[in-house]
This record gives structure tokens, sequence and C-alpha cells, in this order.
């Protein structure tokens, strides 16, 4: 990968990771905006069903966020664009799409295989 590439990747990391935390920022002003009383029984139900899904989303971004650290990492490195299993170099569409990918395509898809055996049995 080069320079001007590995430019890109982390421009394109760190303006989600960024979009990622103002999301987060959001989100929780929100919260801690709606922690008002609720007179109806179903109303409050509808609020805390809402609330749980959101900070189940709000978990699932945090996660997101350390791979993106990490796939930073992996630019500064040099290691950011090769397949952890295999070495072979992550192709560069599959790298914009999912930047924070580990795996080669081939190496996605052997794993992912495993998996379904894995889990049937």
């Amino acid at each position: 990968m080069n320079k001007r590439q590995q430019a890109y990747f982390r421009a394109k990391l760190t303006a989600w990771r960024e979009e990622i935390l103002r999301s987060n920022r959001a989100t929780l002003q929100n919260l801690q905006e709606e922690s008002e009383k609720h007179a109806d029984m179903a109303d409050r139900a509808t609020s805390e069903a809402d609330r749980a899904l959101e900070l189940r989303a709000r978990d699932r971004q945090r996660k997101l966020i350390a791979k993106i650290d990490a796939a930073l990492e992996r630019i500064g490195e040099g290691t950011y664009g090769f397949c952890e299993e295999t070495g072979d170099p992550i192709g560069l569409k599959r790298l914009d799409a999912r930047p924070v990918a580990t795996l080669s395509l081939e190496a996605q898809e052997q794993h992912e295989r495993r998996e379904r055996v894995y889990s049937s049995e």
C-alpha cells in the first residue's frame, strides 16, 4: 500500500471515528434530557425499550471504535491492508467497503465456512 492510499484510509478511519464519537455524545445528551417521568406506563415502557436499544447500538459502536483504533495503529506500523492469517494483501475495494477488515476476502469466506460447520454441530 502506497503513502497516498495509507493517507486516504487514515483520513477515512479518523472521520468515521469522529462521527461515531459525535453521535455518542448526542445520544448521551438525549438520554440525560429524556430522564423525565412518564405518567403513562405504556409510554414509560416504550421509552425504556428505546433506551435499551440505543444503549446496545452505542455498545456496538464502542467496539467499532476499538477496531478503528487498531486499524489506525496498523497503518502506523505499516501492516494495514495485509491479511492477518495469510499475509496476503487485502483488496482495496474490500478495505474501502470495510476499512477495519483484518482478513482478505478469501480468508474471511473460509473463516465464515468454518463458523457455519462448527455452529451446526
